[in-house]
Parts: C-alpha cells; structure tokens; sequence
C-alpha cells in the first residue's frame, strides 16, 4: 500500500506541480480500486489506482462519453501511461445517502432524489445514444441469462438455506418465465446497474454520479428500482409512488412521447422484486456462509421489506411455484428466526467492555462470576508502529480508516462477534447480570479501543443490552443504556 501511495503522488505531480498539502485514503468499496483525496493550493481531487486496466478503460471511456452528453459525471483529468492511475475531479464527501440520514424524510432530501432521477433520466436516454457496448466489462446487456444469474444466486445463497420444500422444475419454469417478461421491456437504454444513494454526490445542491464502469444496455426501471427500494434508503411508499411518476414524467419528456405507464410499473415492480432478492442472496452468502455479523443482522429488516412488498405491488405475471415459496419464506416462524434476542427494560445484563495495555495486566472481573472474555489485538498489525498514527488512538478517523482498510481488523471481529453472541443470547435467557469483555494490544491505545468501541455498538444494535465501556489507558468511561 506504501508503494501505492507513493506512486499515485508522483504520479498526481505530473499533473499538478503544487505542493500537496493532504493526502488521505478513501474507504474501499467494492472491487480492488484504492482511492485517494489529494488536496493542493489550487483545488482537491480524487486519485485512482486500480491494477485492471479493462474496468479502468470501460470507466475512462463511459466518463468521456458521458461528459459529452452534459451527465453528471466526473471530469476525467489526467490518465498514467500504462491507464492504472487516473485523477477525476471531486465532488466531496456529501452522499445523497449522508443527506438522507443527517436530514430524514424531508422536502429538501425529496428534492435531491428528484434531481437524482431527473438527471438519471438523461443519463440513461442521452448517453446511450452513441455508446459502444462493447466497452463494458463483461456483459453488453442485461438479458435474461443475467437475470436468471440474480435468481439462482438467491435460491442458491438464502432460500434452499431456509429448508423449505419445493419442486424444482417448477420454480426454474417460473424464473424462466419471469427472466423472459423483464427482457422484454419496450425501453431499453443505459442501465447504470448500482444506482443508489451512495454513489449520487451532491455539491453545491446539485447532484454527480460515480461508479457506473459496471453497466450496460437495459430496461429502465432497474436503476430506479435499486435507488427507491435500497434497503439503507428505507424511503416511504409515498416517496416511493410519487417518486417513481416524476420519473416516468422525464423519460416521457425526454422522448417526446407518453409511457405505458400501467406496464412500465408492472414491469418495473418485477424488477423491484429482483432487487429485493439479490439483497436477500447477498445477505445469505454474506451472512450465512462467510459469517459476518452485519449481513446477519440485516437479514429480518430485507424479509419484512419483501413482505411488504408481495402484499402491496402485483409484477403482471403469474408464478404459482415461486410465489407459493415466497408466501412461505416471509411466515413469521422464519422472519422470527433471523431475528436475535432483545433485552427488554427488565433484562438484568449488563455487559463490561473494556481496552487494555498487556503492559499493566488483563482488568479484573470484579464480581462473583469471573470469567468473561478476553481477546488478543496483537496479532493485528499496530498503526503505533507508524509516525503518522502516533498522536492519535483507535477513536480517531485516520486510525480507524488504517484499521479497517489495512489490517484483519474486520475479520478478527467477525469472529469475535460469533464467539460473543453465543454467550450473550444465553445470559439473556438465562436472567445473568454481568459479562466482561475485554481486548489489549501493546500500548492500549489503537487497536484495543478500535476493538472494544465495535463490540459496543454490536452489542446494542444487535441485542439492545445495556453496556458499560472502559477504555483503562485513555480513562475513559461511558455507560450506554438499552436503546430507545
């Protein structure tokens, strides 16, 4: 990562002969791209290192023809020779997401997501006039093979998990059936395919998109359906419905010609319901087979979402298999069974966590049990072994940036989290009053307190149990009650 680093600093040199004035790491999203905040006397921009030069090409290529059409993409600035660097301009850390948990459901977020979709419209429409297909990553359109992709990937991941019987031929019959109704749409264009809220930028109230190297032609109301129904988003039917007209409104403005709009939203339900399922599939595999806590945790809030949703909206087309097995996946014998036990306002527990320094001894269990958990960060690399993290500790920013995106960190607590609630479902039911957990690194000070602050805020979130935090070489103390 050093080298990285070091590279992508020459190389913005050669672009910008200022001194840099900052330099930070961006988390990491999905794929292998590393992105960097540069800032110099005269502006800030984003650079990317990303060593697969065809998803660097299909990127360059759509930003290039998408900033000729007036979308709201980046400016591509400067591109290294062999194309595994490339600085783009910035449009900040304000995400329509960020907009949407900061201010809630309110006009001025109303107002983003139309923006959001106004200029979706465009993108969609006017940038696919001219686009070669060819530039796309791997598939040039999303057909039906890709579909019956998402479809599998559900069935494969969370519902055959689910034990529950059905017959085979006959759920395929019907993915086959439905793959076949959503390649048929009238509108084919641009589909974004990760449209949603985390990848709309908003600077100076206007919105920017990024992320798009993974698209390809499709029906339009894929893009809509991934940025209305995102799970993260939790948007309001109201929102959802009157959200979805303006957007019809656009395209038809954008044509020149009025919409179906009774199939358009027959269609674009059956697309929500992809959505809906390729979540679910996520979940699973996520959840499920690589055990991580979150996705766990995620799974009852994506099955109530889908209940909601095969209550309410109709997809146009009849699917007696696979609709019998959705009734039966949404019961409320296996939403209950995803969902982890609550401590109520008379539970008992209260659970000690606590960062430590091996220097000064394990902290003492002082009540009659003993006992409890202690784990280990030394075995994750330490950011106190860099200058650059010395002044700070495992609360700030930088330290955790380098921790979650540098070390095992992340993997070290997923399997801390399923040791834990093993006990800590137990000592629910069981009516206990007090475990201890604990975590020590070297000094106390990153690591550890990185550590001991996750372990709190899986515990509430996840439980609702009430904790109290010791981080012993910063003393620090804090008492988090059951959550409201």
């Amino acid at each position: 990562m050093q080298a990285v680093a070091e590279n992508i600093k020459a190389f913005f040199q050669t672009f910008n002969s200022n001194e840099i004035k900052s330099f930070e790491k961006l988390p990491q999203s999905g794929g292998d791209r590393i992105y960097f905040r540069i800032r110099s006397n005269n502006g800030s921009y984003i650079a990317t290192y990303n060593h697969n030069i065809k998803e660097n090409d299909t990127f360059l290529k759509f930003s290039e023809h998408f900033k000729k059409c007036d979308a709201p993409v980046p400016q591509i600035l400067k591109v290294s020779e062999d194309r595994t660097m490339y600085i783009q301009q910035d449009f900040g850390d304000d995400s329509l997401l960020t907009n949407l948990e900061l201010h809630g459901h309110i006009p001025f977020v109303y107002s983003l997501f139309q923006k959001s979709l106004k200029k979706l419209a465009w993108l969609q429409i006017i940038g696919h006039k001219g686009l070669d297909y060819k530039w796309c990553i791997t598939s040039k359109e999303f057909g039906k093979q890709a579909i019956i992709s998402d479809l599998l990937y559900f069935k494969y991941y969370f519902l055959d998990t689910l034990k529950i019987a059905y017959d085979k031929e006959k759920l395929i019959d019907d993915f086959e059936a439905l793959s076949n109704y959503l390649t048929h749409v009238k509108h084919k264009y641009f589909m974004f395919r990760d449209f949603q809220s985390r990848n709309i930028f908003i600077q100076n109230e206007e919105v920017h998109f990024i992320d798009y190297q993974g698209g390809m032609q499709g029906a339009l109301q894929y893009d809509v359906a991934s940025l209305l129904w995102q799970a993260k988003a939790n948007l309001p039917d109201d929102w959802k419905n009157s959200l979805l007209n303006y957007y019809i409104d656009c395209v038809s403005k954008i044509l020149q010609k009025p919409i179906d709009r009774d199939r358009f939203v027959s269609q674009y339900n059956g697309y929500v319901l992809i959505r809906l399922l390729q979540v679910l599939g996520a979940y699973g595999f996520r959840g499920l087979f690589e055990r991580k806590a979150h996705f766990l945790i995620s799974i009852p809030l994506a099955l109530k979402n889908l209940k909601w949703f095969l209550n309410n909206k109709n997809t146009g087309i009849a699917l007696p298999e696979f609709e019998r097995v959705l009734a039966l996946m949404i019961e409320d014998e296996i939403v209950h069974r995803f969902e982890p036990l609550q401590a109520t306002g008379t539970t008992p527990l209260v659970v000690k966590v606590n960062s430590f320094s091996y220097k000064n001894g394990i902290p003492k269990d002082e009540t009659e049990n003993g006992g409890g958990f202690v784990f280990d960060c030394r075995g994750i690399l330490n950011p106190g072994r860099f200058e650059e993290f010395k002044a700070f500790n495992g609360r700030n920013k930088i330290v955790k940036d380098f921790l979650e995106q540098q070390t095992k960190m992340p993997e070290f607590l997923n399997n801390v989290y399923n040791l834990i609630d093993i006990a800590v479902e137990d000592y629910i039911k069981r009516g206990f009053s007090s475990l201890m957990i604990s975590f020590g690194c070297t000094g106390g000070c990153h690591r550890s307190v990185y550590a001991a602050d996750a372990v709190v805020r899986h515990l509430r979130n996840k439980f609702g149990v009430k904790v109290e935090l010791n981080h012993m070489e910063q003393n620090i103390k804090e008492f988090f009650p059951k959550p409201v």
